[in-house]
């Protein structure tokens, strides 16, 4: 059984989300475009907990933008299934995040999908890049201090392979 007991824990753990009947596809099973909408709420959960969440956006005009993603299937999700999404924040520097989540099957806990992120702190009356502020990067730091315990993700920094 994994971890799922919040933030003071190694990991971040969202509640467990259920699948709405309008996010299947012609297959019968999840559209990988929920998979990220489920990814993306941990993230807000996330980034509320450093300081970078929609109060921060609101009082400093500043927000966090996803720039790169990957995002690997292992398991189909289906039709009544609940599932839980995990945040481990890996890194930073002066202006980016980078992010490893895992989903489950609540209940078995096995594995359905992995997203490794970058994100990257933005002015937005600028809409440039500007440095994380120094309460949310202690904050930063201490959460990835935390998440240490978890260990480094095994599918992290993977890359797509060549087919030929």
């Amino acid at each position: 059984m994994l971890n799922t007991s919040g933030a003071t824990a190694p990991l971040v753990w969202s509640e467990p989300y259920s699948i709405e009947l309008g996010w299947l596809d012609a297959n019968g099973h999840l559209n990988m475009a929920y998979y990220h909408v489920m990814f993306d709420r941990t993230v807000d959960i996330a980034l509320e907990m450093i300081g970078l969440g929609d109060s921060y956006r609101d009082a400093h005009n500043a927000s966090v933008f996803n720039v790169e993603t990957h995002v690997v299937y292992r398991r189909e999700v289906q039709a009544h299934d609940l599932v839980r999404v995990s945040f481990q924040l890996l890194g930073r520097d002066q202006k980016r995040l980078h992010c490893f989540q895992t989903m489950i099957v609540d209940g078995d806990d096995e594995l359905a999908a992995t997203s490794e992120s970058l994100f990257v702190h933005v002015d937005l009356d600028e809409r440039r890049s500007a440095a994380i502020p120094e309460a949310a990067a202690a904050a930063a730091d201490a959460m990835i201090e935390a998440h240490r315990a978890a260990g480094d993700p095994p599918m992290a920094g993977r890359r797509i392979s060549s087919l030929s």
